[in-house]
């Protein structure tokens, strides 16, 4: 076996990222900016670093349909940080034919019109996916425009075939993977199936570091909801993982599988949850041969964010003022107290992360502020808490989320009979508190309620899918057409059944709903885009 001996002509040195949601709440007078501010950071690293190249694990856009905005604001920075006159060292070994596709089929560097000093390759993430005519990404794009190389598409989910780009500088020779997101419950059936085929170099397998990008649920939500680890092959190095927005950058070794994962994380909160209060990082991967090490790199221009959870029982002054009658004053002095020194907290380790400080501390950035009560009263006592919003108002000046500073939540209750048939019974409060209201993708609650619904018409599981695609994807017929299809389907079912009475006609409903329900879980029934 022939040692080679490498230098550092050999390494391959890239920037890693994910989920940029570049457009996020782009119309909030105090957090409008924060995307695209942090997206600017992440490339002028890429400069300052003068990394080989940069890899996007999805998410660029916040939107299926970015704004001018948004779409201005990426490709200036793209331009400014990613365009030179610095030759590009990396070689493309793969047909990149097969790994590309649209008008020009190579990587955006090798254009011999363009000045690419740092090619960024991506996939795409579920806000950013392919749709309406032509389907079309916002990568799609940035890729024609040269300025992104898009990689890792799925033609067909249930038949998936996933090549390399495959690139080479010095003696490094690197695969990259690329799988862009899929519905994680089809994408789940397709693995099971078997339906999923990965493509190695043909020669020397060995002598490839085989780094793969994904963009899916990392976490078993439900039974199929999410891609295991072990449904990837062996023969990985690294998996850089999308999707999940807790930054969990430092790589973990999956020893059933041999390789690692690296979660890097939003680098914007979109949710005022626990994963996002964790501080964010990219990360400089360099690979050399077959081995790799990881430089973590905190950002510094993310909005400070700080959360913490109580329960209000738990205090002893609280505990003892729950009997009296009239305790929101109270209350509301010791929260506000607590609210107080998370701004403190929040502020002061922004301005420790900072080179230089803005010279009024009232251009500092506004904190984001999320504090969980949990009030259930001890026995035979009361808490008697300030409206949420009216509460939040009172630190308008002070942080950027105005209104939802404080979330109050109590204790599960024991369920209780329900006695209006006619009455739509809500989920159980600790279902709801699970899903979290910062972060609940709209199918889960939607399914929760559903659940506690008697349906015998529309099937569950495509109506969450179909207001998914309302609210994510802002495709304002997707409701409309799916209860029109719906309706007229069950039409044509009755009518082909014949003359039936009341109870017969109802059970047909119901048991041809469950068929439909059915052929949406297998992926036979999909919704019309």
């Amino acid at each position: 076996m022939v040692h080679l001996t490498y230098t550092a002509a050999d390494t391959i040195r890239v920037l890693i990222a994910t989920d940029n949601h570049v457009g996020y709440a782009e119309r909030d007078t105090n957090r409008g900016g924060d995307s695209t501010r942090t997206f600017d950071e992440i490339m002028r690293l890429a400069k300052d670093q003068d990394v080989d190249m940069v890899l996007l694990a999805g998410d660029l856009f916040h939107e299926n349909k970015p704004s001018r905005r948004s779409m201005y604001e990426v490709m200036r920075s793209l331009r400014v940080n990613c365009f030179g006159d610095k030759p590009c060292e990396l070689q493309m070994l793969s047909d990149a034919s097969e790994v590309f596709q649209g008008a020009f089929n190579h990587a955006n560097y090798e254009d011999e019109d363009l000045n690419v000093a740092i090619p960024v390759f991506s996939i795409h993430g579920n806000h950013d996916d392919p749709s309406g005519e032509g389907h079309y990404a916002a990568l799609d794009l940035l890729q024609i425009s040269g300025l992104l190389n898009y990689y890792g598409r799925v033609p067909e989910s249930d038949n998936i075939e996933v090549r390399p780009v495959l690139l080479q500088k010095g003696g490094t020779k690197l695969a990259l993977y690329g799988l862009s997101n899929v519905r994680d419950e089809r994408l789940f059936r397709t693995f099971r199936d078997g339906k999923v085929k990965f493509y190695q170099p043909g020669e020397q397998k060995s002598d490839w570091f085989n780094l793969m990008s994904v963009h899916q649920n990392h976490h078993a939500y439900t039974d199929t909801g999410y891609l295991p680890e072990n449904f990837l092959p062996s023969f990985m190095d690294l998996v850089i993982w999308g999707h999940e927005h807790e930054c969990l950058i430092d790589p973990s070794f999956n020893p059933e599988m041999g390789f690692h994962v690296m979660q890097p994380g939003s680098s914007v909160a979109t949710s005022l949850s626990p994963g996002e209060a964790v501080p964010k990082h990219v990360a400089i991967l360099s690979i050399t041969g077959k081995e790799f090490k990881c430089e973590t790199i905190r950002l510094k221009s993310v909005r400070p964010f700080i959360m913490r959870e109580i329960i209000l029982a738990d205090d002893k002054n609280m505990k003892a003022i729950a009997k009296k009658a009239d305790n929101r004053t109270q209350i509301t002095k010791h929260l506000q107290g607590i609210v107080n020194e998370m701004i403190d907290e929040a502020r002061n380790g922004w301005a420790e992360l900072q080179d230089e400080l803005p010279e009024r501390e009232e251009d500092w950035p506004k904190p984001l502020i999320r504090l969980r009560v949990e009030y259930t009263a001890p026995e035979g006592g009361k808490f008697d808490c300030e409206n949420p919003q009216r509460f939040s108002n009172r630190f308008h000046d002070r942080v950027a989320n105005v209104s939802d500073v404080v979330q109050f939540h109590r204790k599960k209750k024991s369920s209780g009979v329900r006695t209006a048939a006619s009455k739509p019974e809500m989920p159980d409060e600790e279902a709801i508190a699970q899903l979290s209201i910062d972060n609940v993708k709209v199918d889960e609650l939607v399914k929760e309620f559903l659940t506690a619904q008697s349906l015998t018409i529309l099937p569950q599981n495509s109506f969450g899918d179909a207001v998914g695609q309302f609210v994510e994807k802002d495709d304002n017929h997707a409701v409309k057409m799916f209860v029109n299809e719906s309706l007229d389907s069950q039409v044509k079912h009755l009518l082909k059944a014949g003359e039936m009475d009341e109870d017969d006609m109802s059970n047909a409903m119901e048991e041809y709903r469950e068929k439909l329900e059915e052929l949406f879980s297998r992926g036979h029934l999909k919704l019309k885009p």
